[in-house]
Order: C-alpha cells, then structure tokens, then sequence
C-alpha cells in the first residue's frame, strides 16, 4: 500500500530526469524548411484523405455494347438491323414504314400529326433508376428504333455505364431526335420525356426541340380498354399482336438490375434489361404498322384489310367520331358491323348514325339493340327518339315506364311532358272524327241558357 505524505520538490525533479541542454532547445525552435513541410502536409493528407474503392472490372464480352469516343466523352452504343420482315407476333413492322399519318392523327386526337412522314419516325423508350421522375432519376438505357435507307428497321440502344456519365448519351439522342419527323413513345409524354428533358438540364445542355409526339398508349386505351384489354406494352403485345416474351425482367427489377451492376461490375445482371428494352421499341414500331393501316375508299365500298380484333374496330370508329372525323367513322363502324361486332358495334353505329342526322338509322339499330340486352340507357336513346324523330309518344312512354338511364326528376319530367304531348294528340284526333266536328260546332254556336 501506498502510503500518503508530503513529497519534497526536490524529490518532484529528481524524477524528470537529467536537465535538457540549451543547444538542442535552441535546435528545436529553427524554422523548418519549405521542403519538410510540404511533405509533412502531404503526409498528413494521405493519413486522411478517404480512399475510394477501385471499381470492378466490367466484363465487356457479355456486354453487347461498342465503345465511340465522341467530343462529349465516351459513349457506349449498341446497334441491331432488322430485316423488313421482321415480325412481332402476327403482324409486320414493314407497314409501320407506310402507315397513314392522316388515321394516326385522328387515333391520336392531335392534328399536328397528319404532316408528318412515319417513315422518318424516331421510336423512343427509357429504361430508369425509378419511377419517381425527379432530379436523382435518370435514364440510364435509351432504347430506338428507326428506319434506313434500304428499308430496314435499326434498333439503337444507349446505356450510361457510369453515373455521371450522361452527357456522350443526351448528345447523340438530340441529333436523332433532330432528324426525326415525329416521335413515338408508349407513356412517353407523362413519363419519358419529362424526365429527359430534366437530364438535360441537369447536364447544362440544350434541350433538343422535340417533333410531334405520338404517344401510343392513348391510342391503346381508347381502342383495346372497352374490351378488357390491360393497357401494358407487354399485354398488348400478347392480346394484340400475338406475341408473348418468355424470360422478360419485369419492370420493378430494372432499377434494381442496374444499381447491382453499378455495385459489382457484374454485366449479366444487365442482359435481360437490354433485352427488354429492344422488345418494347421493336413492339411500338408494329403497333404503328397495325394502328395506321389506310382505309381507301373505292367503288365497291371501303378497302381496309385490317388486322385488329373487330371489338377494337368499334374503338377506332368512336375514336373517329371524336376527331369529327365522320366519313371514316362510319366507315370504320361499317367495318365492324359487317364482320360481327356484335351489340357494342350496333350500339356505336346507332350513335354514329344518330350524329350524323340518319335518326332512321339509329331508330333501327337501338331497337335491335334493345331486343338483346336490357340496357337501361339503350331505352332512353329510344324514348329520345320515338318522341322528336318518330313522334310515337306512345312507345316513349313505354319505354320511360320500364325504366331508363337518368335521374328520377328528369324521368318524372319526361314522363308528364310525354303525357301532355299524348293528350294533345287524342284530342286532335277526337276532332277529326266523322260527325264529330260538326256536333260540337253546333253546340258552340247554340244560345247558352
């Protein structure tokens, strides 16, 4: 144990040892040269500066891409010809090369389409780190097509190997944009160019004056979702144009797919991606073939060899109708009528017909209508005419008294106006009776008591 008592000072300095000399004290405070203290400061800077990992190497030989050193920084490109021939499912992409700009734009609902030549169209689709659309989203995979000289289809993919890296691959997109006559997109005016347009500004570069825009998934959702078609691009391929992936990166693994890549180098883990977003521009550029087929008018009716399903015949003819399109609506419903369209093109060619003043027509096909389903607002149409067109009061009240599509006020309202117009018409042919006319005029003229 230790035990405790005063400590003389001289004790306190025998401890710290022999005195220090004035020489090297004086060594000590010399001023450092410039040399020694430039290494000092480097030494303590590589003590802590952080150290980045090295990046793991990327295996190009499962990467189909080729490397171009362009004045913006290397870009990494990936191109594929595809015959004339080339099919998705049933239909063609030839015909997308000649399709009718006149029926897109009507389809589409945007006039500024119709002078646009489909032959020098630009097919575009994004694959991206999310879904959000926000400034840390970007599009790391820029997928399209476009024709050629020679009638080919060139299948053009971009991919940003890097982050950071975007500026090689926003250049070469202007230029193609720059060439094209219009753009064609799936989803693209909500989602794939708001979101280029942000890279670029992000980037400090201009953004690239963009053609007309034919997004395809309005086009889709006005034709295919009356008969239960799911507006997917992967859906329509399989319901529309008979083309069903096997092996496809669905769409909530893509981002994940590439941040793995980004993180291990690993080029596998992107095959699939690139393989899918070939699929998805090669699958618009059918849909254009098969939306934009012309209908040409000849002596013996309207030639038009079309490939879709008659119920998405009817969308196009409704479709028509909303452009004021009325010749190739009629046209259209024609079509679908004659080859079996069943009640939902009898209903669309009543309305059509209806609109365009042949109330005969639709009086017709709304009663045959009627005859097959029990359809509450198909018996208003009929009230609506058998009471302005037909004057058949009679059958207009039948037809509000077994119930028809719209309000009990304006049901109540209809069915007192119908009574009213009913009695009027009684009493006007109780006048014309025989012997009639003659017996009340002399009651009339008789001297009142």
């Amino acid at each position: 144990m230790y035990r405790l008592g005063a400590v003389s000072l001289r004790s306190k300095l025998s401890r710290l040892g022999p005195p220090v000399s004035a020489a090297p004290l004086e060594e000590a405070r010399a001023p450092a040269s410039l040399d020694e203290l430039r290494a000092r400061m480097q030494a303590v800077l590589e003590r802590t500066t952080r150290r980045e990992p090295a990046r793991p190497p990327v295996d190009d030989a499962e990467l189909p891409f080729a490397r171009q050193d362009t004045e913006h920084g290397t870009l990494w490109i990936r191109a594929q010809r595809l015959s004339p021939a080339h099919r998705t499912g049933r239909a063609p992409l030839l015909p997308a090369r000649t399709s009718s700009a006149h029926v897109l734009a009507l389809l589409a609902l945007d006039p500024s389409l119709a002078a646009c030549d489909p032959a020098r169209a630009l097919y575009l689709d994004t694959e991206t780190t999310g879904l959000s659309g926000g400034t840390g989203t970007i599009a790391f995979l820029v997928g399209l097509a476009f024709w050629d000289g020679d009638g080919g289809i060139v299948v053009e993919q971009l991919l940003v190997r890097e982050l950071g890296e975007e500026g090689p691959m926003l250049a070469h997109l202007a230029r193609r944009i720059a060439e094209a006559s219009m753009l064609v997109t799936f989803n693209g005016k909500s989602f794939d160019m708001p979101l280029l347009r942000t890279r670029y500004v992000m980037n400090r570069m201009d953004t690239p004056r963009e053609p007309p825009h034919l997004d395809l998934l309005h086009v889709a959702r006005r034709l295919h979702k009356p008969r239960g078609v799911e507006c997917k691009l992967t859906t329509i391929e399989r319901d529309v144009l008979g083309f069903e992936r096997v092996d496809d990166v669905p769409g909530s693994e893509v981002s994940a797919r590439y941040l793995h890549f980004l993180r291990s180098g690993e080029a596998r883990a992107l095959l699939g991606v690139v393989e899918h977003n070939a699929w998805d521009v090669v699958a618009m550029t059918a849909l254009v073939g098969l939306y934009g087929e012309p209908m040409v008018e000849t002596p013996d009716g309207v030639e038009w060899g079309t490939q879709l399903d008659v119920r998405d015949v009817v969308g196009v003819a409704r479709t028509m109708q909303r452009a004021r399109a009325g010749g190739e609506a009629w046209n259209a419903i024609q079509h679908a009528v004659e080859r079996g369209g069943g009640g939902e093109s009898l209903r669309a060619r009543a309305e059509i017909a209806k609109a365009r003043g042949d109330r005969a027509r639709a009086l017709a096909d709304f009663e045959q209508l009627a005859k097959d389903v029990d359809d509450a607002s198909v018996r208003l149409q009929l009230a609506r005419l058998y009471e302005h067109f037909a004057r058949d009061h009679a059958q207009a009240l039948a037809m509000v008294e077994r119930g028809t599509a719209e309000s009990d006020a304006a049901r109540a309202k209809r069915r007192a106006r119908l009574e009213a117009k009913a009695a009027r018409v009684s009493s006007a042919q109780r006048e014309l009776l025989p012997g009639v006319s003659s017996a009340r005029r002399a009651r009339r003229s008789s001297p009142r008591r």
